[in-house]
């Protein structure tokens, strides 16, 4: 298991960026999956983006193309680049640990980072 902690939310300007950061109490290279999930007020918790150990990347239809996700092994950080961003966009970001240690398998998150997206 790992305890994670966004950092980088903040409000926008449609069209604007934003750089979300996480940072793992330990090493990250032997976590299976990292992943940012949003939810947004009255709507279930969605994947945005997830980095598999091997650094192989995956993203929902919705922000591909805008959002990269990436990961700094040796700083022990992830990070969820968001560029063009809309309103739609606008939830509360998590990070997501997925693995396995010790023979178990563990599922942890940040607290959140708060993401609004507004003219």
């Amino acid at each position: 298991q790992v305890q994670l902690v966004e950092s980088g939310g903040g409000l926008v300007q449609p069209g604007g960026s934003l750089r979300l950061s996480c940072a793992a109490s330990r090493n990250i290279f032997s976590i299976k999956t990292m992943a940012w999930y949003r939810q947004a007020p009255g709507k279930e918790r969605e994947l945005v983006a997830l980095i598999t150990d091997g650094g192989s990347t995956n993203y929902v239809d919705s922000v591909k193309g805008r959002f990269t996700i990436s990961r700094d092994i040796v700083k022990r950080l992830v990070y969820l680049q968001m560029n063009s961003l809309k309103p739609e966009d606008t939830a509360v970001y998590f990070c997501n640990a997925n693995g396995v240690r010790g023979g178990v398998g563990y599922n942890d998150w940040g607290q959140g980072t708060q993401v609004t997206v507004s003219s």
